[in-house]
């Protein structure tokens, strides 16, 4: 790996380009902190999709991508005066430094639950209303609900046992067969939710990342399905000339692959 002086001079080259980017290329130049916004959050899932590939040379690749982005908001911050790339990287050094007393100062603790319990009680200490307030509204439900149940765990609210996790699921699935009985659309959405929300605190249980589960299970349908288009093309057919029961052999044979 890299001495610290090659890291460095690195870091100094990207510094440097970009700011050559942003005086002399036209599209750079027209960039805000809100244009960028939604190429930050793809390029995010981009790192997600290499990690979950373990595709490390990708992740390298999008961890560039990010780091590049993280640059850019800095050049701009620094335009109107209001920070620059030192003032994002000290503001970060002091924040893990006041939450890791464990490390910078004579706090003990005993383990990593302990940590993110202290690292949850000084968030709140900092001024924060609630231990809610750091996650993004905007984050897709399925992480969303994920963090909600880390982060209340954190100040002790969570089950004691798995099992008393896995009870609530089948409560709130009869729940819901209760109201698709009725058929009441409103109070279905509704209990489904609960359904799902209940699941990904059992995931949680299992120490299963629930979005990367899920993940999974869609590369995995994604390759089957489009073994079963191969298929068919082979055979000259198009999927809607297929009946079920033949699209089915073409998924077995998918599934055994």
């Amino acid at each position: 790996m890299n001495a610290r002086q090659i890291q460095l001079q690195a870091f100094e080259r990207l510094l440097d380009i970009m700011d050559d980017l942003r005086e002399k290329c036209p599209w750079d130049k027209k960039q805000t902190l809100q244009t960028l916004r939604h190429l930050t959050i793809e390029e995010t899932y981009e790192l997600g999709d290499a990690i979950l590939d373990n595709d490390l040379n990708e992740v390298k690749k999008e961890l560039g991508d990010l780091l590049l982005h993280i640059v850019f908001y800095a050049k701009i911050g620094s335009e109107t005066n209001d920070f620059d790339i030192a003032d994002v990287c000290n503001e970060i050094c002091e924040k893990l430094i006041h939450r890791h007393p464990h490390i910078y100062s004579d706090t003990v603790v005993k383990d990593e639950e302990e940590v993110k319990q202290n690292w949850e009680k000084l968030k709140l200490k900092e001024g924060k209303k609630s231990v809610l307030e750091g996650v993004p509204r905007s984050l897709p439900a399925l992480v969303k609900a994920s963090r909600i149940q880390d982060k209340v765990k954190g100040v002790g609210f969570d089950w004691e046992e798995s099992h008393q996790v896995w009870d609530k699921v089948q409560e709130e699935l009869q729940e819901l067969q209760e109201e698709v009985k009725l058929g009441n659309q409103d109070a279905m959405e509704a209990e489904f939710g609960d359904v799902l929300f209940s699941m990904i605190n059992y995931a949680r249980f299992l120490n299963i990342n629930p979005e990367d589960a899920l993940e999974r299970t869609n590369k995995k349908f994604i390759k089957r399905f489009q073994y079963l288009e191969g298929k068919a093309g082979e055979l000259g057919k198009s999927l809607m000339d297929m009946s079920l029961s033949e699209m089915d052999i073409f998924w077995e044979e998918a599934k055994r692959l």
